[in-house]
C-alpha cells in the first residue's frame, strides 16, 4: 500500500477529505519521527513499536575494487510488530 493509497482509506474509513487525511497522516508520521529524534521510542500498543537504533563504525570492502573502506556510525530506525499486528496477519 502506496502513502496515496493510505490517505484515501483513513479518507473513506474516517469519512473525511482527503486533504483532512493526508494531514492526518503526515501529523501521525511526523509525530512518530519527533518521538524517535527526542526519546528514541514509540510505542503503539498492539500494533507495535518504532526504535532508534545506533549502529556502530565499522569495516567494509568495496565490491567492486575489494579495497577496505571505513563505514561511519549511524542511527537507523527499526520497527517491531505488536501482538495484535502479528495476530491480525496470521
Amino acid at each position: 500500500m502506496s502513502k496515496t493509497e493510505l490517505v484515501e482509506f483513513v479518507a473513506e474509513q474516517a469519512e473525511i477529505s482527503k486533504a483532512a487525511a493526508a494531514r492526518a497522516v503526515d501529523a501521525t508520521f511526523e509525530g512518530i519521527t519527533k518521538g524517535l529524534k527526542k526519546e528514541g521510542k514509540v510505542t503503539l500498543v498492539g500494533f507495535g513499536t518504532f526504535s532508534a537504533k545506533k549502529r556502530a563504525a565499522r569495516e567494509g570492502i568495496n565490491p567492486l575494487t575489494k579495497e577496505p573502506l571505513k563505514i561511519p556510525a549511524k542511527t537507523v530506525a527499526s520497527f517491531k510488530a505488536g501482538s495484535k499486528l502479528k495476530d491480525a496477519l496470521n
